[in-house]
């Protein structure tokens, strides 16, 4: 989905195919089919943009097969489908029964990122419409904490700067200007934006910056202003922002709150939890951890980790943090000129979520992502920006 900003340029809209497991170029292809194209349909538009999430077989096999990039590039035009943005934070396994700690390997000290991010940045150059010059990639940032030392990090750096280069001659090759987005995600080395401006301070290139993900921005309690002004300060580029909402509990304390949230603790996910306390950030690395005993503080508000659909608030005695993106948004795209021109709605719990809240068939998934959709296009629409076909 395309917006024409007040300014005169183009915002878009997408939404992340990660809630869609696929590790092979044939489940990528069957995605467009079962799901994006019926989302795009469940809209009534023509075009609809989406994030897209190849694994690593899945990049591998197009970035090694021009005919293969060549067919998916014909597929998505076939079903009215556009990428402008990739999600490159999971590697493989994304689909699994446990994803847990593994979504964080490889991270950018390992060859294997690089040698990733660097196939997806070759297959996007290709997908990009023939009328858009501009890409994006999401990623890790930089580590899971724990690993991390300053050997790593030296390591970690030395990719960056490597990528960058590489992907100044991607443009120079294509015409196309890609650039990446580090994620701040709690739990990791690079938590919220204020620990993203050391590292690509010290980068220093224009096609390295970040990526704002609203759940993660309202998991840790950030302020969106006082975040977003930081980064625009530091003269970080906001590559892209994924609009998501995480879960939120006003008073963790009472019995029945804490029941409520025993619901969204599931196995597959971690779902890292953090309240805000006079002494700062507390938190957890799991929802079931902040649940058991006295883990963690529960005098002021939770929040976990856990992408709830935007238009459906959990019920009481739960809420979402849609306010922060609301708020995050109108910072990010609502003054004279878009502080990013790609917006991406991720929200890959769907069939994590509490069983009587998750999707029994494919067409009802398809229409909880295009009421999604809706409301981020209503949200873009209240701020002055007009729909394009």
């Amino acid at each position: 989905m395309r917006f024409r900003h007040p300014d005169g340029s183009t915002v878009h809209l997408a939404y992340c195919t990660n809630v869609h497991p696929a590790e092979t170029l044939d489940g990528v292809l069957a995605q467009l089919r079962d799901h994006c194209e019926p989302v795009r349909r469940r809209l009534g538009r023509d075009r609809l943009g989406i994030g897209l999430w190849l694994a690593r077989d899945a990049a591998h096999a197009l970035v090694t097969d021009p005919s293969a990039l060549r067919g998916l590039r014909t597929e998505l035009e076939h079903r009215g489908l556009e990428v402008v943005t990739l999600n490159g934070f999971p590697y493989e396994g994304f689909g699994a029964e446990e994803v847990k700690y593994r979504v964080y390997q490889p991270d950018w000290a390992d060859p294997e990122r690089l040698a990733h991010t660097t196939d997806l940045a070759r297959v996007l150059a290709q997908l990009l419409p023939d009328d858009v010059t501009e890409g994006s990639i999401s990623t890790l940032p930089l580590a899971w904490r724990t690993a991390y030392d300053q050997e790593r990090a030296t390591a970690a750096h030395t990719a960056l700067t490597t990528l960058a280069e590489r992907l100044d001659a991607l443009h120079e090759l294509t015409g196309r200007s890609l650039r990446i987005g580090l994620e701040p995600e709690p739990g990791c080395t690079v938590e919220t934006t204020r620990d993203a401006l050391a590292p690509l301070t010290a980068i220093g290139h224009d096609r390295i910056g970040i990526c704002v993900d609203t759940c993660h921005l309202a998991t840790s309690f950030e302020d969106p202003h006082t975040a977003l002004d930081a980064l625009a300060q530091a003269r970080v580029p906001i590559v892209k922002s994924q609009l998501s909402a995480a879960l939120h509990a006003e008073h963790p304390h009472l019995p029945e709150v804490r029941a409520a949230l025993a619901v969204f603790d599931e196995p597959r996910f971690l779902h890292q939890t953090r309240t805000l306390t006079a002494a700062g950030l507390r938190g957890t690395d799991d929802l079931g951890e902040a649940l058991a005993g006295d883990a963690l503080p529960d005098a002021s508000p939770w929040r976990a980790h856990f992408h709830v659909p935007l238009h459906a608030a959990p019920a009481a005695p739960l809420t979402s943090t849609l306010p922060v993106l609301r708020a995050a948004l109108t910072r990010l795209v609502g003054g004279p000129h878009p502080l990013t021109r790609h917006l991406e709605v991720e929200t890959y719990t769907w069939q994590a979520l509490p069983p009587e809240l998750r999707p029994r068939a494919r067409a009802q998934l398809v229409d909880g992502i295009a009421a999604e959709l809706t409301l981020a296009r209503d949200l873009l629409t209240d701020l002055g920006l007009k729909e394009l076909p």
